[in-house]
């Protein structure tokens, strides 16, 4: 009998399986940061910073997680971040990625960078699917976009701002991994060590539709596309403006979601623009090395926002205990990347499955362990922050929030 759990108790656990199957310059696509990976390590950090105070002898029978977003309900307050690399991790990744999604009752994120075109995983996925869009250099392409979007059956869409030029990831280069594939010394003998991948990843692309590329682009472009290093591969748009998210507004019958926000005066702005939601993120570490930590962030965008739109946030959440910390500071959802990532790599749709389901387990005990018997009841009560920028951040932004005579948060 296969066991369910894959072996693997925690994401750390499906992040070796991943490592073991697919090759390194794969890996280290998903896995690092950015130049010194400054922000990498403090993304992690941010969370060890905040502690939780914990209520007892509270009746936390009966206990649920579900979240409304939009006037959806979900089964858990998680939705499944846009990243493009996931159909390069199994054959047709995203399809997997998607299913576990629907089957968890969560949103599922399409990258505009996938590797399997969005009409595909709309037909044989399904459940609520969100598409995160990059603005092209040809405007008028990344529009055709939308409407294909649209079209498909998408209900939200992810503009993502803070990637206007490639970020520095020189392990990349050095990897010598491209999209297109294309073969070197260096790369050959990559896949030669990872067989598993090799027969059960790339030689199916191979024997069925070719070489993996980027599916949503269009057909003029997309088979014109020459190799070039993952992370550098994609078109950007370093004219990106605000006008340009008015747009989209006017295009987009739908909700607007704006990924990459971290000072809040930019929130206020999506606000204007008409975003119905916002993401906090530095995009996992992967763009702008040294920028401070989504959680950081979070508690002035709470209260520059105010609870007009919903604020999500992402970029280094492995734990359940890490999705409370993130809710407890005002986030209305948590959006997961890596991972899922670890998953999909590890065991295609069991291994995203498995992911969300330690999620699951995790946000479930941490809740209890809080004397909490739903998300509405997970607040700032819960946290002790030491005395420190965040802390003062975070008395600032929320009302229900009060520093301690010694420098300390505390709930009212």
């Amino acid at each position: 009998m296969t066991d369910p759990s894959l072996g693997a108790y925690n994401i750390f656990d499906l992040r070796l399986q991943a490592m073991r199957r697919v090759p390194k310059g794969l890996f280290e696509f998903v896995d690092r940061g950015t130049e010194d990976e400054v922000s990498l390590r403090n993304n992690r950090a941010a969370f060890d910073r905040i502690k939780f105070k914990p209520r007892t002898l509270v009746d936390v029978s009966g206990r649920n997680q579900d979240i409304t977003l939009f006037g959806n309900s979900h089964k858990m307050p998680i939705a499944i971040a846009p990243t493009g690399i996931a159909g390069l991790l199994w054959h047709e990744g995203e399809i997997a990625l998607a299913r576990a999604a629907r089957e968890a009752g969560i949103p599922f994120t399409l990258a505009t960078g996938s590797m399997t075109g969005m009409e595909r995983v709309a037909e044989e996925a399904g459940g609520e699917l969100w598409f995160q869009l990059y603005m092209w250099p040809d405007r008028s392409m990344s529009h055709k976009l939308v409407e294909r979007a649209r079209n498909a059956g998408y209900k939200a869409l992810v503009v993502t701002v803070d990637g206007v030029v490639s970020g520095n990831r020189e392990y990349n280069l050095r990897n010598g991994f491209t999209i297109p594939f294309s073969f070197t010394r260096r790369n050959v003998t990559d896949v030669l060590l990872h067989p598993r991948w090799m027969f059960g990843t790339l030689a199916r692309y191979v024997l069925t539709t070719g070489m993996p590329r980027y599916e949503n682009y269009p057909s003029e472009i997309k088979y014109k596309v020459t190799a070039r290093p993952m992370g550098r591969s994609q078109m950007r748009n370093d004219s990106l403006n605000w006008d340009d998210l008015k747009v989209l507004r006017e295009m987009w019958p739908h909700k607007l979601i704006v990924k990459g926000i971290v000072h809040p005066q930019d929130a206020l702005q999506s606000i204007e623009c008409g975003a119905d939601a916002v993401v906090v993120s530095n995009h996992g570490g992967r763009n702008l090395d040294g920028s401070m930590a989504p959680l950081e962030a979070l508690p002035d965008v709470v209260g520059a926002v105010n609870k007009r739109i919903p604020v999500m946030v992402d970029s280094g959440f492995r734990r359940g205990s890490d999705v409370v910390k993130a809710l407890a500071l005002g986030a209305d959802c948590v959006l997961i990347g890596r991972s899922t990532l670890y998953g999909v790599a590890a065991a295609g749709h069991a291994g995203a499955t498995r992911a969300l389901q330690i999620f699951r387990e995790e946000i479930d005990r941490v809740m209890a362990l809080n004397g909490c018997r739903s998300i509405a009841g997970v607040g700032p009560q819960l946290l002790h922050i030491a005395e420190g920028p965040l802390a003062r951040r975070a008395a600032m932004a929320r009302p229900d929030l009060r520093l301690t005579e010694t420098g300390k948060v505390a709930g009212s």
